[in-house]
């Protein structure tokens, strides 16, 4: 796999789709969970979202009950509680592993491309991955990086 474009991923609704389908946007990539201490960056990422969707940004999220079970909803779940608690517009997909032998293949890639504190793993819910417009990893940010903190490496993208 040589670009984000590659990889095709579980929707929240059972099926699938190719992430081609947001070729040349500029991508925040995050695995959420909507019961973790940083939940509440979910209206930060859809803030950043709005601000900038128009010039070809979006979020990506991908829950994960990695970490302490901090997502054991369904699917469609965690995608009404993100919309009615965050007011959420952008695609949050099937849940998934980040982490270990079932992790998604897509958070593999994603690992490999920009390591963190922990080398490739993922350290907690949060972390996010900045793709630009030809697919490739720019900047992996931890958990505590808030949303505010990244606009102008996304707005130097667009």
């Amino acid at each position: 796999m040589t670009s984000i474009y590659d990889f095709t991923v579980a929707t929240a609704d059972g099926g699938s789709t190719s992430l081609a389908n947001w070729r040349g946007q500029v991508l925040l990539v995050v695995n959420t969970a909507t019961r973790c201490g940083f939940t509440p960056q979910l209206d930060g990422l859809e803030a950043l979202r709005r601000a900038h969707h128009d010039e070809g940004f979006e979020v990506l999220a991908f829950p994960c009950n990695q970490f302490a079970n901090q997502a054991p909803e369904s699917d469609q779940e965690i995608g009404a509680f993100c919309r009615l608690n965050y007011g959420t517009e952008f695609p949050t997909f099937a849940k998934i592993d980040v982490n270990g032998g079932n992790a998604d293949p897509l958070y593999v890639w994603l690992r490999k491309q920009k390591s963190g504190t922990l080398g490739d793993a993922i350290k907690w819910n949060f972390t996010k991955f900045l793709v630009n417009r030809e697919g490739q990893v720019t900047a992996r940010y931890a958990p505590t990086t808030k949303p505010e903190d990244i606009e102008k490496d996304i707005v130097a993208l667009l």
